[in-house]
């Protein structure tokens, strides 16, 4: 769940009201496949692979799209599908026409992308291509005969780091740096919040925005200023908030990937959104001449397989025992249907 990225308000408004890696493709044509109203998106070629085009509004390296791009090429990788994409795209206006350009001239089988910031034109152009499945990223519903929609619902493995946080910090002060707060955004840090107040009655929380999907900068100042005002464990909502946990020699949890790697000292673990469950699904549908409109959630969740804690990498060494066996103790009840996480989607304050 990518929910609203920059601009997404304005183009959930007008959308209700009006009811790097890869080149641009040529110009486009007279969109023969646009005349094919009500057939359904099953054109999958009779032999060889799939075709998949994506459409990112930001640079992969942004870790949303950098998931959705991930799943794509390890099926790329496996031999199972032609994949092509463009990053970096944007909110101004250009995803429509790229997007035009695509299907006109590629005649991809199927769209992955992100839709948030760019709805009314995402669902302009698959309105246009009834035998294209587009399948983006959106806050809103499907539409049928061939827009689904998907959205990162890691709430639950979020919520599991809380646990950690709640049990690590000695300050009892936690700080979060998120993009945008948004039901997406909100969720996760929501959980968060649940989580290691669960953990830690006494915890308090600092929870700050820096109105942008992808500026470290920008979010490693935010998290300066919450360490300079007591927080001692970090959630890094937002790429840049581990460069200032490590430079100060403090805990952090990444998002959405294993980040790990990125400063092994100081990353304890992190939610994960894992896509290729999402991926597998929409293909066999596409392969099997079975794809239809739909909301894709279950397939980003822990009990599917589409959201994980990350792995401790080490940690579960140096954790307390208790604390590493709570959240496995959690962990197994929320993938087995016996513990919900709960899902907040307003705007987290700072205490």
């Amino acid at each position: 769940m990518r929910t609203l990225r920059p601009f997404y308000w304005l183009a959930v408004i007008a959308a209700l009201l009006l009811s790097s890696a890869c080149s641009v493709p040529p110009p486009p044509q007279a969109p023969a496949a646009a005349s094919q109203a009500g057939s359904q998106a099953t054109n999958t070629p009779a032999t060889g692979k799939i075709k998949v085009y994506a459409a990112y509004a930001t640079p992969i390296e942004e870790p949303w799209d950098g998931v959705i791009h991930a799943a794509l090429q390890a099926a790329a990788d496996a031999g199972q599908i032609e994949y092509k994409w463009q990053d970096n795209i944007g909110y101004s206006g250009d995803m429509e026409r790229i997007l035009n350009e695509a299907a006109s001239e590629q005649k991809p089988d199927v769209i992955f992308g992100d839709a948030f910031g760019n709805e009314e034109a995402v669902r302009n152009v698959a309105a246009e291509y009834p035998a294209i499945a587009f399948v983006f990223g959106s806050g809103l519903g499907p539409s049928e005969p061939n827009l689904s929609v998907f959205d990162n619902w890691i709430h639950e493995p979020a919520y599991l780091c809380g646990l950690i946080a709640g049990k690590m910090t000695k300050s009892n002060r936690l700080g979060v740096v998120g993009g945008y707060p948004v039901p997406e955004v909100n969720r996760i840090v929501n959980a968060f919040i649940a989580g290691a107040k669960e953990s830690n009655k006494d915890v308090k929380v600092t929870v700050t925005f820096i109105n942008s999907w992808y500026d470290p900068a920008a979010a490693k100042e935010a998290a300066l200023a919450q360490v300079d005002s007591g927080a001692d464990l970090l959630f890094a909502e937002r790429f840049g908030v581990i460069e200032a946990a490590q430079g100060k020699n403090l805990l952090a949890f990444g998002n959405m990937s294993d980040q790990n790697s990125l400063a092994p000292q100081t990353v304890i673990s992190g939610p994960i959104w894992d896509m290729n469950p999402t991926v597998k699904y929409v293909l066999d549908q596409v392969k099997n001449k079975s794809y239809t409109a739909q909301d894709l959630k279950d397939f980003t969740m822990m009990a599917k397989g589409g959201a994980s804690l990350a792995p401790l990498h080490g940690f579960e060494k140096t954790l307390p025992a208790d604390v590493v066996e709570m959240v496995q103790k959690r962990e197994q009840e929320i993938k087995s249907g016996l513990f919900r996480v709960p899902i907040a989607e307003e705007e987290p304050k700072s205490e």
